[in-house]
């Protein structure tokens, strides 16, 4: 029996070996266990390790919102990760209710222009006097030069779209003779190191015990899961085929945007 936990990568290689174990005619059962903080697997309502990271970035928030309330003109800019799907931003702006502008992978914005970000935020400053912003790490990515490296799972690597932001807020701010004062969070390496929560806990224990269960049964080239509340075993080519990805449609994101208030910058 081989169990292999990670996101849809290690699915992929998991089900390399799936695939090679039985053209080989090996009796191997591989099971896999979704261990991702992105919540970016296909038909599953969350992954292990997303409860943890959306608790953990509040204290960022948190941070970053005191950050630019104590100060003039304080903007707060916190990066959180999301490569190809931004719920993190999404739960965490949700949640804190401190966010005034979420930007996320699957929503495309403008930062100049009459209708973008650097506009709005001088607006902010303007009538509220500070400002608070969340961005997913794959957010933005077409403003920026585009290199072809791949890290050593092939994925691209991405440029630093918060590090930008926070350049482009500095500049736009100089040049209209408003003083600034920008205060940038990355808690990259804070949130995926922390000691899971009760509830990722529960969950990571009973997805476990699940798959030695279904390897016990003789399944192979599964992965098991929490779909529409109930834990089932699913093929590991239907999970992988694509990231599971924000809606801009759904209402989930429509509550983030009543949240914060921020129009659409496109």
């Amino acid at each position: 029996m081989l169990f292999v936990l990670g996101g849809n990568g290690t699915h992929a290689g998991a089900n390399a070996i799936h695939n090679e174990c039985h053209k080989r005619k090996l009796k191997v059962s591989v099971v896999c266990v979704p261990k991702t903080i992105d919540n970016d697997i296909l038909l599953m309502d969350k992954t292990f390790g997303f409860d943890t990271a959306v608790e953990e970035a509040q204290r960022a928030i948190n941070s970053a919102y005191i950050e630019a309330r104590s100060a003039y003109h304080g903007i707060g800019l916190v990066k959180l990760m999301g490569r190809s799907s931004g719920f993190i931003a999404m739960h965490a702006s949700l949640s804190s209710g401190q966010i005034d502008v979420c930007l996320i992978p699957e929503v495309p914005f403008n930062l100049d222009g009459p209708y973008g970000i650097l506009q709005y935020l001088a607006h902010l400053i303007k009538t509220k006097g500070s400002a608070v912003v969340c961005v997913a790490e794959g957010a933005g990515q077409e403003l920026l030069e585009k290199s072809d490296a791949t890290d050593a799972s092939g994925n691209a690597v991405l440029s630093d779209i918060g590090v930008y932001i926070q350049q482009q807020i500095k500049r736009y701010f100089k040049d209209i003779c408003i003083p600034a004062d920008v205060k940038y969070i990355d808690p990259t390496y804070m949130i995926r190191a922390c000691r899971a929560n009760a509830s990722d806990a529960i969950l990571c224990t009973v997805l476990g015990q699940n798959a030695v269960h279904g390897a016990f049964a003789g399944f192979s080239g599964i992965t098991v899961g929490i779909c529409n509340t109930h834990y089932v075993y699913l093929p590991i080519p239907e999970v992988i085929s694509s990231p599971r990805m924000v809606d801009p449609n759904s209402r989930m994101w429509h509550r983030c945007l009543t949240s914060t208030g921020q129009p659409d910058f496109h």
